[in-house]
Order: C-alpha cells, then structure tokens, then sequence
C-alpha cells in the first residue's frame, strides 16, 4: 500500500487538500445502497487519467491542466457533475483517442473543484458504478461516449469464505500500515471503520503499490469475491517484500560499519549523479583506459599507470585520496611521453626570424644558427643548455620566443625571480594534501609536446629557504647527461627532458651556484649603442607602441635625431625598456589631442620632445672638465650595464687621516687604501713631498652616494686621483679609465669591459686606458662599438701616470 497523494490527471503533478478543505465522509452501507439504485446516463463524457485507476466508492483528488479536461469540467460541473472517468493505456500521449484508453471505467460524480494559482483546476471526485463504453460519439470539444453499466457478482451474506477474505484483507491491510514507514499511521482509523466489503476491496485496490494495467484488471474483475482474492494476493506479495526489506535493512544496520555505510551511500549518489546527466567513477575509469590506449609510453610507464588506475578502482570515491589519485593519473594522460615537435632546419628562415626580431646581438644569433646546423647534420644531438647573460631590457626572454619559433617548436617561459622552494621544481610527494608536479612537470603538460624551447627566466634570482635550495634542484634539470630520467615527487617516474632546448636568462653571473653555472654555456648578451638603440626604437618600439595605443605611423613620425635626442636626453640603461617607456609617453600625447580633435604636429621636433617629456634628465653622465685637481673618470659595471663614475679627492690641513666616503662596499675601500699606500711608498718616483703625508688629511669620494657600488676596477681611478691632487697636476682631457691595482704597482685586468665601453661613449670619453691583459676583450668587440675611441693598455701603475697625468698644473694650484 502507498501513501495516500492527489493524483495528476494531466500533468502529473500532485496536489494536496488546502486546510479549508472538508474531510471526505468513508462510504456507509447506505451510501452503497443508494449508489446501487442510481441510473446510469446512456452517454457520458469521458475524462481520461494517466496514471490511476478510480474504483467505485473511492473519493481521489485529481488535478486537470489539459484544455479539453479543463472543458470537461466546468461543463459537468455546471450541469449533473456526473463523468466517466477511465485510464490511458500509455500515459505519454497528450491528447489520447478512443484507441488510447480502456473501456471499462467508472462513473464518477464531482463532489468539489478547486482552480489552482498556476491555472490548472483540481477537481475532487467519487467513485460510483463501473460501466463499459459502447461506442465514442465525439471527441470534440472532449470525448462523449454511450455507456453500458457492468453488473457486478456479489457473494451471499453468509459466505463464510468471503468473510474470511474480508477480514484476512482488514488485518493484512492494518499490519502493512503498521510495518510501512511510508503510510502514515492515520490510515489505520479509516480501515477499521469501513463497514462495506466492496468499498474496502476497492479502497485497498486504490491504495496499493500497483501499475495502472494491474489496477485495471482488478476493476475488470466482475466477480467480487475473485477481485477480494486478487487484491489479497496482491497485498501478500507487498506484505512480504516489506518484511523481507525490513528483514535486511535490520540486519544491515547491525553489521553495517562506517565504511560500508559510506559505500552505499556513494551508490545511491552514483544512481542520482547518473540520472542528473553526471559521469559515474566506472565511466571515469573507462574513459582513462580508453584515453591510455593513445599513449606512446614505454612498458614501464605503461605498467606503473595500469598498477595506479587499478588502485583507484579499489578506492572509495568518498575519500581524499580518491580525487588525488585521480589527478594524479591525470597528469599522466596529459603529459606528451615520447611526443616531439618536428624541428624545421631551414637556417636561412631561422636567420631571417632572430634578425627581424632582434637588431644586433650577433654572437647570439650566430650561436644559435650554429646549434641548428648541427642539429641538422647529425639529428640525434642533446640540446645544450643555453644561458643568455646581460644587464636587463636588452632582449633576453623575448629572444627565447624568437628561437622557439625559428626551431618549429612549443615556447614554454617559467619565471623563477624569488623562488625558494625546492618543490616548485620538484613537485611534492602525492601523500600530501593539495600536492602538485613541479613547475618543469607542469610547463611541459602546457607544451603538449616534450620538446619545447624552455626559458627559465631570472636564474640568477633564486633564493634559499627552510624549505630547500631550489638552485640544487636545478642541477639535475640543466645538466644534459642526467635530465634523460628527470625524477618528479609527484610524478614517482624517470621523464625525459633531453630533447627540450633549455634557454636560461641571468643579470648576474656571481649569484648562481657554480656546479649550476658548470652546466650552462653562458652567452654574454651586451648593451646597445646609441645607433642601436635608434635603430631598434625606428624598428619595433615605436610601431609596437603606435599599435597598442590604436595608431598607426600616419599619426606620429620620430625621425632618428629626435629619437637620438631621447636615447641620450632619457634613458641611461644599457637596455630598451626606459626608452620604450619614453616613446610611450610621446604617442599618449599624440593619442590625446587625437581622441580631443585638437591640432598637433605629427612630426615630432626637440621642442616638443621638451614639452612632453620635459628636460633632459641625464646630462650628469657628461665628461665634467679636467680644471680641478682629484676628479677622474671611471668606468663601472652595473647589473642594468656600464656606467661612468667619477673619483673625487681633496685635501685639509691635518695628521694624515684617510676618509673615503660616497656608500661604497668593502672592497671598493681597499682600493683607496692600496693607492694611498702605493703613492707613499713611491712618493719620489711621482715627485711627492713625504711631508704632505703627515700634515693633510685626504677625503676620497664618489659621488651619488645613494648608490651602493663596490668592485676592485676603480683601483687605477683612485690612484690617478690621489696622484692628480699631491701633484696638482690635469688629468688628461675626455680620459675615463678601468682596472684593479696592488701594493706592488701592477694593473689587473676586469669584467664588463663592452658595457662599459658603451658608457663611455655615451658620456663622449675619446681615450680609454685599462690592463694590457683587456686587450683580448676589445679585439673580441666589434669595430662599430669602437669608432672615435684610443685605448691605453698598462701593466703599471707607473704607466697609469705617465698617460693619465699632464705636466701643466691645474688653475689657482694649491702650495704643498
């Protein structure tokens, strides 16, 4: 037996009684009676149900949404309120015919009709006689029908058996509503107060769990005693698939644990997730399977997945580890194994490709072209692991990008400025809540292929932690011997990154570990000059610019003079950025008077230059004149390039005292302090009073002392200094020099010699004077870098003096 619920004519849908509702009386023997002497009308009109059989006697709500029902209705509630109501054979049909529905139904008599907010009618109906229709006279504007009544074969009062069944199908129905926890306990008052037989055969019948085709043949039974016995066979089969599934659900309760609870909970959320469109775990699984089959792993990744997916078939889906194991196993099937880009070996492409991408960096490209033609040769050659060094914005990471697309292959960037745990290389270990591969792992899932150009931007800036070195991690990534079986926590297996074509970029070499720095091939990517920088700005700067701020070449034109003027004007950088910052600002100005209709020059002057990026902020980088005695020019290396500095010295009346100021590091002191002893111990050689040692204090400065700066190549800077001011002797005119210097008088030689070369063009230096062993340094620059420069090679510090120094004293020389 169910629950008793309104039951949908049209639409299905179940209505209840409102609280205004009257109760419904249960029918009396009286009632019957009277029910049996009614007449029946020779035609009716025929409202079909779709998913219930209505049984004489029965009251049942039912709720109309079909026009034609609807119809029906109003119009037989107007008139006798007397219908017949029948089922249809398939309830999916919406607007059923004569073939569609049975013909025994029963006459029923509309008690009360309730119109719903949503415009359906619910209408409250009873049971009378049932009837057979003979023949359907219309089937607009709803279905009428003749009808015949259908006698029915009673048992006598005194037949023993019927008694029997009556009250076998009472106790039955009062033990199913006492068992069933779906029927409210309410429906056992109903039962006991049926006095009819009939009337409690059919409520039963009504109520049971049956399809509408069993309830029909119930109705169509003529004989009351064989329905009684039908519908008593019926609530046995019920009663005992009750009992049995009490049985089990105490049982189960009992012995049930937390897993199996969780178990079956999680089939009941698979049947809901499956009937809700989801994808169940089998299919997951299947799918995997399906998807492994594409693969080009070897064996032993192939039976390292099939070992992990069976483990996560034997998983509870329910628990944590299920969704790692799942991605981890999904980071196995996205991962390209054994799936290579094919490398495009037309050297001449790859030319044309870095030279319309990149003005200058020669060394680079040819570097590049030569790894290519060996590629080509020999098709079997591990990628090298490339380290592109230089001072920031001159084209380090984008030349990554130019060389991926040169080679045919995928372009992956990993930045790794601040890294500092080893796991994002490594990836942690799968045990852990929230693990991930490493960022090598992750990129080359982003590749799709396992042969992509790989930039690891920023190197030289990983730093340590608590949590590991991720530079000793590194080791195994860049070393071309090892990185064949590259091991990931994560991933538990060997993946092969021999074929990827490492590019490291660094500012500075002196912060990577050495066995890392061991592993790469460093290429020293330099500074522009100025007609470089020009070049570059006519070339891709400005178009890029122009572009970006919705432009074209017609609005704003730079020639090379005025682009010359804000190279030298605004930018001290060995790089670009600055000076694309600058260009910036120049087509803003443009952009605005365009969006304001207001007129403007397309063609750029210095003026105007002036009055958008005001005036020139860089002219403190100038050569200053050699009229004071102590102020020489020195070159310096920066991480953002070369640059000039200028050593200042003077002296006050004192005791010898040697003051050094200007924010400068320990062994930029030393310096200072090796000159000034060097001086004393060869103060005849360079026509020194010893004298002046002991009645002066010296001051040694380098100005702009916001800047730190450290280094041993100002050594001969500050000697030639020192020299100048116990001599009062110039310095020679547009002279910048570079080098280290020990106690013993010898000059050694430095780094960053082109980038300081750069600096000192830019600052309009004629003649440069640094160590002999430099030499090797400048023939490797190329000839354009040095037009209108004369170099001075020393070993000496004596020959440091000779060239620097004049012999003409410099204006209002002190007395010493």
């Amino acid at each position: 037996m169910k629950k008793s619920n309104f039951i949908s004519l049209d639409s299905l849908s179940f209505q209840e009684f409102d609280e205004n509702s009257e109760l419904i009386p249960l029918m009396t023997p009286e009632d019957e009676e009277e029910i049996n002497n009614e007449n029946l009308p020779a035609t009716l009109p025929i409202l079909p149900l779709r998913n219930t059989v209505l049984f004489p006697g029965v009251v049942i709500p039912i709720s109309a949404g079909r026009d034609k029902s609807i119809k029906l209705i109003n119009d037989a509630n107007k008139g006798n309120k007397v219908i017949g109501v029948v089922s249809q054979k398939d309830e999916s049909i919406e607007d059923p015919t004569a073939k569609d529905i049975y013909d025994t139904g029963t006459v029923a008599r509309i008690l009360r009709v309730l119109k719903m907010p949503d415009g359906n009618v619910t209408v409250i109906i009873q049971g009378k006689k049932r009837f057979k229709i003979a023949e359907v006279i219309t089937e607009e504007p709803y279905m009428n029908a003749t009808i015949r009544e259908i006698p029915e074969a009673k048992p006598t009062i005194n037949n023993k058996e019927f008694v029997a069944i009556i009250d076998s199908i009472k106790e039955l129905a009062l033990q199913i509503i006492k068992d069933s926890p779906n029927i409210p306990s309410e429906a056992s008052f109903a039962i006991k107060n049926i006095e009819s037989s009939s009337f409690l055969i059919n409520f039963v019948s009504s109520n049971m769990n049956l399809s509408v085709s069993e309830k029909q043949n119930l109705l169509e039974i003529n004989d009351l005693k064989k329905r009684a016995l039908a519908t008593l066979k019926f609530m046995n089969m019920e009663f005992q698939k009750l009992e049995l599934k009490n049985d089990i659900q105490s049982k189960v309760h009992m012995d049930m644990n937390q897993q199996q609870r969780e178990y079956f909970l999680q089939q009941q959320m698979k049947t809901i997730q499956e009937e809700l469109g989801g994808v169940s775990h089998d299919e997951e699984i299947d799918e995997m399977k399906l998807r492994a089959k594409d693969k080009k792993w070897d064996a032993k990744v192939a039976q390292h997945f099939d070992k992990e997916l069976a483990k996560m078939q034997r998983m509870n889906p329910q628990v944590a580890e299920y969704s790692i194991q799942r991605n981890y196993l999904d980071l196995y099937l996205d991962l390209p194994w054994n799936e290579y880009s094919k490398d495009k070996f037309d050297l001449k492409r790859a030319k044309r490709i870095l030279d319309r991408d990149h003005f200058g960096l020669e060394d680079v490209k040819q570097r590049i072209i030569e790894h290519l033609a060996v590629l080509k040769l020999r098709n079997d050659m591990k990628s090298p692991i490339l380290c592109l060094f230089g001072p920031p914005g001159v084209g380090k990471t984008s030349l990554g990008k130019s060389i991926a697309e040169a080679l045919g292959r995928e372009y992956v960037r990993v930045s790794l400025g601040g890294l500092r745990d080893e796991a994002e290389i490594r990836g942690h270990r799968k045990t852990y809540i929230g693990a991930m591969p490493g960022r090598i792992v992750q990129s080359l899932k982003k590749a799709g292929k396992s042969n992509p150009v790989f930039v690891l931007d920023e190197i030289d800036k990983i730093s340590n932690s608590n949590h590991g070195d991720p530079s000793s991690a590194m080791l195994e990534v860049l070393d071309p011997e090892q990185n064949s079986e590259f091991y990931d926590n994560f991933l538990e297996v060997g993946y092969d990154l021999s074929k990827v074509m490492f590019i490291a970029t660094c500012n500075s070499l002196s912060t990577i570990q050495p066995a890392l720095l061991d592993r790469m091939e460093i290429i020293n990517v330099t500074g522009y000059t100025i007609e470089e920088k020009v070049e570059i700005a006519k070339r891709h700067l400005l178009p890029k610019q122009l572009r970006e701020h919705g432009l074209t070449d017609a609005h704003l034109k730079i020639a090379k003079p005025q682009l010359e003027k804000i190279v030298e004007g605004y930018t001290r950088e060995s790089g670009v950025r600055g000076l694309e910052k600058q260009l910036a600002k120049m087509v803003r100005y443009a952009a605005k008077n365009i969006a304001m209709d207001e007129p403007y020059d397309v063609k750029v002057s210095n003026e105007k230059i002036i009055e958008v990026l005001g005036g020139p902020k860089l002219e403190r980088d100038k050569y200053e004149n050699n009229n004071v005695a102590g102020v020489v020019t020195g070159l310096a290396w920066t991480r953002v390039g070369g640059d000039i500095l200028f050593i200042e010295s003077i002296l006050s009346k004192g005791k010898g005292a040697l003051n050094i100021t200007g924010n400068l590091g320990k062994v930029m002191k030393e310096s200072a302090t090796i000159a000034m002893e060097y001086i004393k111990s060869n103060a005849d050689l360079f026509g020194i009073d010893p004298t002046v040692f002991d009645n002066y204090n010296v001051h040694i400065h380098v100005p702009e002392g916001a800047t730190p700066k450290d280094g041993p190549s100002a050594g001969v800077t500050m000697l030639t200094s020192l020299v100048s001011l116990f001599t009062q002797r110039k310095v020679k005119k547009s002279l910048a020099m570079t080098g280290e210097i020990t106690l013993r008088g010898k000059v050694l030689p430095v780094g960053g010699i082109k980038e300081k070369i750069l600096a000192a063009k830019r600052a309009k230096i004629k003649e440069i004077l640094l160590c002999e062993d430099n030499r090797s340094d400048i023939e490797e620059i190329k000839p354009d870098y040095l037009k209108g420069l004369t170099f001075h090679y020393v070993t000496d510090m004596s020959e440091v003096i000779k060239i620097a120094l004049t012999k003409q004293k410099v204006l209002n020389a002190k007395k010493l």
